[in-house]
C-alpha cells in the first residue's frame, strides 16, 4: 500500500522559494516509495459533484495571476491516465457519489507545484479529483474512503492545500513570526490527528481554535479528509513537516499509514 498523504503547496512561488516546505518537497521521492499514479486533490479544482481529469496528457494550467513572468513558463508534462480515471469513477459511482470524467482538464498549481518539487521527472501518470467544497468535510471523508482501493493498489492519494489559509493576514514581507491565532489551530488539529478525533476534525469548524479565522473557505482544508479517508477507519497519522511562511500559512504535511 503507499499511504495517503496531504501537503500544503503555498504560494505558487514555491518551485523557487527558499523556505523549509520547499526543501520537504523536494526530499520526499527519496524518501518514499515509487507510486505507479497520483491522484491529487486540490484545493484549485472546485465543482458541483466529483469529476476526474481524463487526459492522458493533462496540460499544465497556470492559475493565477500577478506573478512574474517565469511563473507563466512552467511546465509539468506528466502523462495522465484514462483507464485508472475511468476506474477511479466506478469506484466513486459504487460508493454512491456519481463522478464524471474531464478529458480537457489539466493540472492546476495545487498539483503541479508540489509534484514539481517531489517528482520533478514527471514521469507517473498524474489525476485530478475535483473538490466539492459546499458539500464540507464529511463528503470529502467519503471521497476518501471511496478510492481506498487504489491506495492499496500503489496509487498515491495526495491531497493538496494548506493547514491554515488566511490570505487576508498574509505578510509578503518582515519576520516570519506565527502568530498565536494559526498556531493554536494547527497544533489543535495535529493532536486530534494523532489521538485518531475523526469526528471533532469533521466538526473542525465548531470544535478547533480560530478555525474560521484560518479558513476563511474550506477548499484548502477539505483535501486532507480525502487523504485522511482513503487510509482507512484506525489510520496512524505521522507528521512528515511543519513549518511557516508568509507568517500565516502553516505548511505542515501529513501520512497517514493503515
Amino acid at each position: 500500500m503507499i499511504a495517503p498523504i496531504f501537503v500544503s503547496h503555498g504560494s505558487p512561488t514555491l518551485i523557487f522559494d527558499d523556505v523549509p516546505a520547499r526543501d520537504f518537497l523536494m526530499q520526499l521521492s527519496k524518501t518514499h516509495s515509487r507510486p505507479k499514479a497520483i491522484l491529487v486533490a486540490s484545493a484549485h479544482w472546485e465543482t458541483p459533484a466529483p469529476r476526474i481529469t481524463a487526459s492522458p496528457a493533462p496540460p499544465t494550467i497556470h492559475d493565477y495571476g500577478g506573478f512574474p513572468g517565469v511563473m507563466y513558463q512552467q511546465q509539468y508534462p506528466a502523462p495522465g491516465d484514462p483507464a485508472l480515471a475511468a476506474r477511479v469513477k466506478a469506484l466513486l459511482d459504487d460508493a454512491g457519489l456519481s463522478a464524471t470524467l474531464d478529458p480537457a482538464r489539466g493540472l492546476d498549481h495545487g498539483a503541479w507545484v508540489p509534484l514539481k518539487l517531489a517528482f520533478p521527472a514527471a514521469d507517473i501518470p498524474v489525476l485530478q479529483l475535483s473538490l466539492q467544497t459546499h458539500l464540507g468535510p464529511a463528503h470529502h471523508l467519503r471521497l476518501g474512503e471511496a478510492l481506498r482501493p487504489l491506495a492499496e493498489e500503489g496509487v498515491l492519494i495526495l491531497g493538496s492545500g494548506s493547514l491554515t489559509h488566511d490570505l487576508r493576514s498574509v505578510r509578503w514581507r518582515g519576520p516570519n513570526e506565527e502568530p498565536e491565532w494559526v498556531k493554536s489551530f494547527g497544533d489543535w488539529v495535529n493532536t486530534a490527528l494523532v489521538e485518531g478525533r475523526v469526528d471533532d476534525l469533521v466538526n473542525y469548524r465548531q470544535r478547533a481554535p480560530n478555525a474560521a479565522r484560518n479558513h476563511p473557505t474550506e477548499e484548502h482544508f477539505l483535501p486532507l479528509f480525502v487523504a485522511l479517508g482513503a487510509a482507512g477507519k484506525g489510520a496512524r497519522m505521522e507528521r512528515l513537516h511543519t513549518s511557516v511562511t508568509f507568517s500565516v500559512l502553516r505548511m505542515d504535511a501529513f501520512e497517514f499509514a493503515a
